[in-house]
């Protein structure tokens, strides 16, 4: 997941300094903001003069699958001292969560798993935070050919496979990446935040139906 890392995050500091963001704004964003999604989307809309009450709001609504991600794993860290909380949110990312809650959802003492959502994230975080500085300093020397950004689709994917385990899961993960197909052109990357409810949903009812018939 690190390697998938590095050239996303290397891309988007090529982004952000083709889109005429300073280098120090492109990497304190890396740094604050810390979600590489949102990252570029709000590279392309400041290079296109968007407003930026627009591009705050745009960030926030693709980053709204943080909130499923939170009510997902607080369970298993409800425990923890307020700091610990603030600490790991701040480190919760899509790779994060995705080795995270497979690791707590094996036996073993939750409280002591903080070690491990914590190491994960701050690996991450370091990752991040170099190839933002490698693509910043690169500029435009990476060819477009390339097509580095794919390594972020291949990251995705092998976050997600391995935790479908059952139909239930798989049905909601499908059913999630057709609606996102199918309304990708929606405005604001709306179409994420419509597709995670839509998956939800059909996770959802497929968990009643089954609690039901037992």
């Amino acid at each position: 997941m690190l390697l998938g890392a590095l050239p996303f995050g290397m891309i988007y500091g090529v982004a952000a300094i083709s889109a005429g963001i300073p280098a120090s704004i492109a990497q304190a964003m890396s740094s604050i903001v810390f979600a590489g999604s949102a990252q570029f989307v709000m590279v392309q809309l400041i290079a296109s003069g968007t407003p930026a009450l627009v591009v705050i709001l745009t960030g926030f609504i693709v980053n709204i699958r943080h909130m499923l991600y939170s009510a997902s794993i607080s369970p298993h860290t409800r425990m923890l001292h307020p700091l610990w909380k603030w600490l790991l949110a701040y480190l919760l990312t899509d790779e994060a969560y995705g080795v995270s809650i497979l690791h707590y959802q094996k036996p073993g003492d939750d409280k002591q798993k903080r070690w491990y959502f914590l190491g994960g994230g701050l690996a991450l975080w370091t990752t991040w935070q170099l190839s933002t500085a490698a693509g910043i300093f690169l500029g435009g020397h990476i060819p477009a050919n390339w097509s580095l950004d794919f390594a972020s689709t291949l990251t995705f994917i092998a976050l997600v496979v391995p935790a479908l385990k059952d139909r239930i899961s798989t049905s909601a993960a499908l059913t999630a990446a057709l609606t996102a197909l199918l309304v990708i052109a929606l405005p604001l990357k709306l179409g994420i935040a419509l597709a995670a409810l839509v998956g939800i949903a059909v996770g959802l009812t497929l968990e009643v139906k089954k609690n039901t018939a037992i």
